[in-house]
């Protein structure tokens, strides 16, 4: 027990870490908060501060869902009543919490994309390629990293279930978590998907700012 719960307090801390702010404070004194979406994630930070910091700060938002679930796997024992994959997974999701509501930051921060995919980049990386492929082609032929978020995470779980069933461990709990974390997107990016019916939502530009 005690190792679940130091699974979720790590990830959760280290999912709450604001690099957009922080980022954004250091280079140029600026709240991300306060401009564009309001939110503390990469898509934002590119908008406000340049491609730079965007670029930053989606890595470093990757590495927050990547490293709390390889602390999971080094946590995991047998004798727990979880096995190495569902440590895995309590950790990353942790650190999408975190993202979300993060504790840092008056429970304000990103939308959990890139902590989600930091996850699946150590648990299931080829599922993660699969949607990463998806999210590229979608924005560069509409422009709108939003849409291609949504679709990433809409693929999520058939890349999951065709990449893992039947040949890991625990792969029931990677589709069951893949499934929710496709529903936490669209969820989150509600408002996006009016603007994008309404044609108001910003294209990317490599411009940045």
């Amino acid at each position: 027990m005690d190792r679940i719960v130091l699974t979720v307090l790590f990830g959760y801390l280290l999912g709450s870490i604001p690099f957009s702010l922080i980022v954004g404070k250091l280079s140029k004194g600026v709240d991300p908060r306060d401009h564009g979406s309001g939110n503390l994630g990469a898509a934002n930070t590119f908008r406000t501060l340049g491609a730079a910091p965007g670029v930053g700060v989606l890595l470093l938002d990757v590495s927050k869902g990547a490293m709390s679930a390889l602390a999971g796997s080094l946590l995991w024992r047998q004798g727990i009543g979880l096995g190495e994959v569902d440590l895995m997974l309590l950790g990353g999701v942790s650190a999408v919490c975190g993202h979300i509501w993060t504790v840092f930051a008056s429970f304000r921060g990103g939308k959990g994309v890139a902590a989600a995919a930091g996850m699946f980049l150590s648990i299931a990386p080829a599922a993660l390629g699969v949607s990463l492929a998806v999210w590229v082609l979608v924005v560069a032929r509409w422009r709108y990293v939003s849409l291609g978020s949504i679709a990433g995470a809409v693929v999520l779980p058939v890349a999951v279930y065709f990449t893992s069933a039947g040949r890991v461990n625990g792969w029931e709990s990677m589709f069951g978590v893949s499934l929710a974390v496709a529903v936490l997107v669209l969820v989150a990016h509600r408002s996006n998907i009016r603007r994008i019916l309404q044609r108001t939502e910003r294209k990317l530009s490599l411009r940045g700012g």
